[in-house]
């Protein structure tokens, strides 16, 4: 990697988005040996408020882990959409959940996955987060897939590690279909 990548995950609380957050965090300066940094943040309400992970990955050390205009947005509530996406980048990605957030008309970047639909075909919804995780390391080049895994199973609760995997797997496999027919170009680093 060269450079910096501000990426910005938000949706509600309860939806595993700090999880998510730390899990890349830690996939890039654990496992990558990238610089890293990870800020979370609720709402007042904590369950069903809007949250925010913020992560910066750099080749260099960060000094100031804010901030204000991320190059990757992933957004799996509306409301974390309609907070966060005015404040991107010119050219950065937007990643939603395609059943649960209406992006603006004429959103440049744009990719959407039903994080939540396949989740409940695995049979919990509470992997939604790790779907859309399996999608963003397909469609960006943030951190390697054996980095993501290796995080993913160092962070999820013992005896969830299979399910946590199938869900990764399921969102890696769509984002690579997805890349087969939007472009090769990942538009991220």
């Amino acid at each position: 990697m060269a450079g910096r990548i501000e990426v910005r995950l938000c949706g509600y609380g309860g939806q595993g988005i700090l999880l998510a957050g730390f899990i890349v965090g830690q996939a890039a300066s654990i496992f990558e040996h990238e610089h890293a940094t990870f800020i979370g943040d609720y709402g007042p309400e904590a369950r069903g408020g809007a949250c925010r992970a913020d992560v910066i990955i750099s080749d260099e050390a960060v000094s100031y882990p804010y901030i204000t205009a991320p190059s990757v947005l992933v957004a799996m509530s509306q409301q974390g959409y309609d907070k966060y996406y005015p404040r991107n980048r010119d050219a950065a990605l937007v990643i939603i959940d395609e059943d649960l957030v209406q992006p603006l008309p004429n959103s440049h970047r744009l990719l959407g996955i039903p994080a939540r639909r396949i989740a409940e075909e695995l049979g919990r919804v509470a992997v939604a987060n790790v779907v859309m995780l399996g999608f963003l390391t397909a469609v960006t080049d943030l951190v390697t897939v054996d980095s993501m895994k290796k995080s993913l199973l160092a962070a999820v609760p013992k005896g969830t590690e299979e399910l946590n995997m199938k869900a990764f797997e399921r969102g890696y496999g769509y984002g690579v279909e997805k890349l087969g027919t939007v472009s090769k170009d990942k538009g991220v680093v």
